[in-house]
């Protein structure tokens, strides 16, 4: 579902990171860790197009995303990709159930029940008419792990998921991506400082300047 070849991120002369090579299949939940600043999060917004590597390529679902124009990336991230946001991207002015189901709408596949059952799923089913301003920062994470979920995407990228979250939320946000790994066959791409959330992992990478490497998180 996922390939990158040898991917490099430079800001001015300053390089981010560099020789970044991996592969996710479907059915698999991968965890992404790495010292602060390394670029994790500027390695998923290459992967799902938002920005531009300087090297390599990154190949989702068979398609390498340098040979698509801006649309075409735009039309592949809707269709095939759920992303967890550290900052959510919540709209304001839509209600949460909103919110959640937005990426179905913009696919022409409205789909209310589908909704109900995924803000169940995080906890959030009696919130569902609330706005985003009466919500804490751990239920508009919620709020956004609902969202990158309900269209049932092929590739998932969660950035730091479960760092606005308390233990039990977390393990119950986590069951979630695992769930759309396993039973939907998703492939999952979790970046996480947290060693806990890593464990669930069936691998685990660390990023550096210089590439990425197998960790034992155990």
């Amino acid at each position: 579902m996922l390939k990158l070849e040898q991917l490099g991120k430079s800001f001015g002369d300053t390089p981010v990171f560099n020789d970044v090579s991996l592969a996710l299949a479907r059915g698999e939940f991968v965890a992404l860790i790495g010292e602060s600043g390394v670029g994790k999060s500027t390695l998923l917004n290459c992967i799902a197009g938002l920005d531009q590597p300087d090297r390599g390529r990154v190949i989702v679902g068979g398609q390498a995303l340098d040979a698509l124009d801006e649309d075409a990336r735009a039309r592949l991230r809707r269709a095939h990709l759920g992303f967890v946001f550290q900052a959510f991207h919540v709209l304001p002015h839509l209600s949460v159930a909103e919110n959640v189901a937005l990426p179905l709408l913009l696919l022409g596949r409205p789909d209310a029940k589908r909704v109900d059952e995924v803000l169940a799923a995080v906890g959030l089913q009696a919130l569902a008419q609330r706005l985003p301003a009466q919500l804490s920062g751990g239920q508009l994470q919620r709020v956004a792990i609902a969202r990158a979920v309900v269209h049932a995407p092929g590739l998932i990228l969660a950035d730091e998921p479960t760092g606005n979250l308390d233990p039990k939320t977390a393990d119950l946000v986590l069951g979630v991506l695992a769930t759309q790994v396993r039973q939907a066959g998703a492939a999952c791409l979790l970046v996480t400082h947290s060693r806990a959330a890593a464990r669930l992992a069936d691998r685990v990478l660390r990023l550096t300047a210089s590439g990425v490497e197998a960790f034992d998180a155990r």
